[in-house]
């Protein structure tokens, strides 16, 4: 029976990987889990941080609240208690497809300028 590869996710992150996924400084994550408890990352001796995916996907919600949202800390944080994650979950997916299908639009308006300019 052939070896077949599995399709292995990684386990740990490192702040930087992290930081690059949200386009957001090391700071500021490091500012996000003093505020908010469900940013728990690992910590080795050294004190370098690895978070799992549990912890990037508290940092996509706590990103979307306050930068996309535009909460405040202490309104993400109430918005954080009183919703069901699934709930943010869901708006996130909306807010993506809506953002992908304006590009598509903006895409489209561009294509017709150009035809129309080239006329």
């Amino acid at each position: 029976m052939p070896y077949k590869k599995k399709n292995v996710e990684k386990v740990f992150y490192s702040i930087g990987e992290v930081s690059k996924i949200f386009n957001v400084n090391p700071s500021l994550l490091r500012f996000w889990e003093k505020e908010f408890n469900i940013i728990k990352p690992f910590k080795n001796k050294k004190g370098d941080r690895f978070y799992t995916a549990k912890d990037i996907e508290m940092i996509r919600y706590i990103y979307y609240l306050t930068k996309t949202k535009g909460l405040t800390l202490n309104g993400t944080k109430l918005y954080l208690k009183n919703k069901k994650l699934e709930n943010i979950e869901n708006e996130i997916t909306i807010v993506e497809k809506l953002q992908n299908l304006k590009k598509e639009l903006e895409d489209i308006l561009k294509e017709i300028n150009n035809i129309t300019s080239d006329e």
